[in-house]
């Protein structure tokens, strides 16, 4: 799903604020019992995947991620599980367009993975028709492309300065990632798979300390694709720059820098 390698030790600098909306989300799924299978699709590191085992100790969890440096440290957080916890944990390296489940899934989760396959509505409904009947489908995605930290990374890829390297003309594919369509397109699509929907969205005030935080943060996940394509004798200019504007639109306050961040929730049960 991705070319770029992935850092798992950027991406839980901020565990916590990343895991408050998979905790949100999972708030809303309700299953009368434990399920007998769930899948986490987009299981990123482990740590999230792993707290279903807790949350639901009659389960079997199945963890699948594109990113070979994510099922990695996946793989280190099973093995330091108890061993009752370890072998109900499976992982699997996969594209989650191409992966099916081996059996009917009771919960099939996706956190904050959506917003980097294009057209992934039509994945939906294919996914409704993997659940077990009266089973949950749960998704997370960001909904804060427009916000400032993407507006200014795309300005910088269209400018004179950066479009040669990493403008659309030699790296289109960075324009097309990282979309996501409106709350009411989800409910729809769901509602027209004959689920019973429940579609939300919550901006978050993520208040994130230490310098240059904002930049900190995207380094991790929003930004990663564009770093990974610069060459490297031209990446630390351009942090620089873009870390100069963030800077400005996110200022540092005396308790730390404020991160709005909109998030789109939808919880689907099917019949």
């Amino acid at each position: 799903m991705t070319a770029f390698a992935w850092d798992p030790v950027q991406y839980n600098r901020f565990g916590d604020e990343r895991g408050r909306p998979f905790d949100d989300l999972l708030a809303r799924v309700t299953p009368a019992g434990d399920p007998h299978l769930v899948v986490d699709l987009g299981c990123g590191p482990g740590q999230l995947t792993a707290s279903l085992l807790s949350r639901w100790p009659a389960s079997s969890v199945i963890g699948v991620d594109s990113s070979a440096e994510m099922i990695v440290a996946a793989e280190q957080v099973r093995a330091g599980l108890p061993d009752a916890h370890a072998r109900r944990w499976h992982l699997a390296q996969a594209d989650l367009r191409d992966w099916a489940p081996p059996r009917p899934v009771d919960v099939l989760i996706s956190n904050a993975t959506l917003q980097w396959v294009p057209g992934h509505l039509d994945l939906l409904a294919g996914w409704v028709a993997c659940l077990a009947p009266g089973g949950w489908l749960a998704v997370q995605v960001p909904g804060n492309h427009e916000a400032p930290s993407h507006a200014i990374l795309r300005e910088l890829r269209h400018s004179s300065r950066w479009a040669p390297l990493v403008g659309p003309d030699v790296a289109p594919g960075l324009d097309r990632r990282m979309a996501v369509a409106e709350p009411a397109a989800y409910l729809a699509a769901l509602a027209a798979a004959g689920c019973t929907t429940d579609v939300w969205e919550t901006t978050y005030l993520h208040v994130l300390p230490g310098e240059d935080a904002v930049l900190e943060w995207v380094r991790g996940t929003g930004a990663r694709p564009t770093l990974a394509a610069l060459p490297e004798a031209s990446r630390a200019e351009f942090e620089a720059e873009y870390g100069a504007r963030l800077r400005e639109a996110y200022p540092r306050r005396e308790f730390g820098t404020v991160l709005p961040f909109r998030r789109i929730f939808v919880v689907a049960r099917r019949p």
